[in-house]
């Protein structure tokens, strides 16, 4: 099975994906303008008909107390568009602190600055899926 995973933001969206359903890794992030999620929309739609995922994870920024707030409904809000347009199945995946612990990870590793900038997002897209599929197979245990 094909994964691909979102970290969607206000002008990118980091991309991962996994062809093994055991490792994820970084793929690209595309851009967009700031908050125009229908070229966001347009541009993963593209990367979907590239990549053929069997299944999309899409990152799902809850607030701490677990709460959706505006940025939660915006995700849950496109994931359902990207299913319908797309016939794959989106799912959300928590994704508190994989922004702050990619960044981490980065800093532990000697990654500049400037070089953050450009890898954050993948990294994070990266965890969400890493977490998903970690998750997805200790339950089928």
């Amino acid at each position: 099975m094909k994964y691909l995973s979102l970290d969607l933001g206000s002008v990118t969206c980091g991309i991962a994906k996994s062809d093994t359903g055991r490792l994820a890794q970084p793929v690209k992030t595309i851009r967009f303008h700031p908050d125009n999620y229908d070229e966001a929309i347009d541009k993963i739609l593209e990367l979907f008909e590239e990549e053929k995922p069997d299944l999309v994870v899409m990152g799902y920024p809850l607030l701490e107390n677990d709460d959706e707030g505006p940025r939660a409904q915006l995700s849950r809000e496109i994931a359902e568009i990207l299913e319908q347009e797309s016939g794959i199945s989106v799912v959300l995946q928590d994704e508190r602190n994989t922004t702050k612990d990619s960044e981490e990870f980065l800093i532990q590793a000697n990654v500049s600055r400037k070089k953050r900038k450009k890898v954050i997002d993948q990294q994070a897209a990266v965890r969400i899926l890493q977490y998903y599929l970690d998750k997805n197979r200790s339950d089928q245990k």
